[in-house]
């Protein structure tokens, strides 16, 4: 697959914004999948930008990390994305920067590191229905292997953008439903935000 192609397609899809606002990082995959006319992403969401120096490019203020996304060619809504969030609070700057790719009917994924472990919630924003789901030392692709029940051998064979499409494919069919709160209630409910460096070797 060129360049010029996969530029081509994305620019057809729902990331077309996010990519010439440069919000698209970090990709371990932004290309075509093996499904026809799905292109997917796995990468960083940048959500607030660092002031630039000169010309200096400076990784982002926030993101939402371990994204994983799917779009279809010529529809204006992402169907599915998924991704990592150090606090609750920043929902909000997710729900803001997708803002017009959201839908009422797609499946949105939230990992939060500071929500109770026991606890799942749904969260309406900006007209779509957010999963917060809590996360602990682990990853958001093994988190949605376990809660779509897909089965980690089976999709060792595939590459990643097959392993992308297993995994939108199911979450575009889950509809289990949890509590459901308001992004308010959600920052009453929210514990500490943890400092990602810590325990880390210096």
């Amino acid at each position: 697959m060129t360049a010029t192609l996969t530029q081509r397609e994305i620019e057809e899809t729902a990331f077309a914004r996010l990519e010439h606002e440069g919000r698209l990082l970090n990709a371990v995959l932004k290309a075509p999948t093996n499904k026809f006319g799905r292109v997917g992403f796995r990468g960083e969401l940048a959500l607030r930008f660092s002031p630039k120096l000169a010309d200096e490019a400076r990784p982002p203020e926030l993101s939402c990390d371990q994204v994983m996304a799917i779009a279809t060619v010529g529809e204006k809504h992402l169907p599915f994305f998924a991704g990592y969030l150090l606090s609750f609070e920043h929902l909000k700057d997710v729900a803001e920067v997708l803002g017009d790719t959201l839908s009422a009917g797609g499946k949105y994924f939230l990992f939060c590191n500071n929500i109770d472990l026991s606890r799942k919630y749904q969260v309406p924003c900006k007209g779509a229905m957010f999963y917060v789901l809590p996360i602990d030392e682990s990853t958001v692709y093994n988190e949605l292997l376990d809660l779509l029940y897909l089965e980690k051998n089976e999709l060792k064979k595939k590459d990643t953008a097959g392993k992308l499409d297993a995994v939108a494919d199911a979450a575009i069919k889950f509809d289990v439903t949890f509590d459901t709160i308001t992004y308010s209630e959600g920052l009453a409910l929210m514990g500490p935000v943890r400092n990602p460096n810590e325990n880390r070797p210096v």
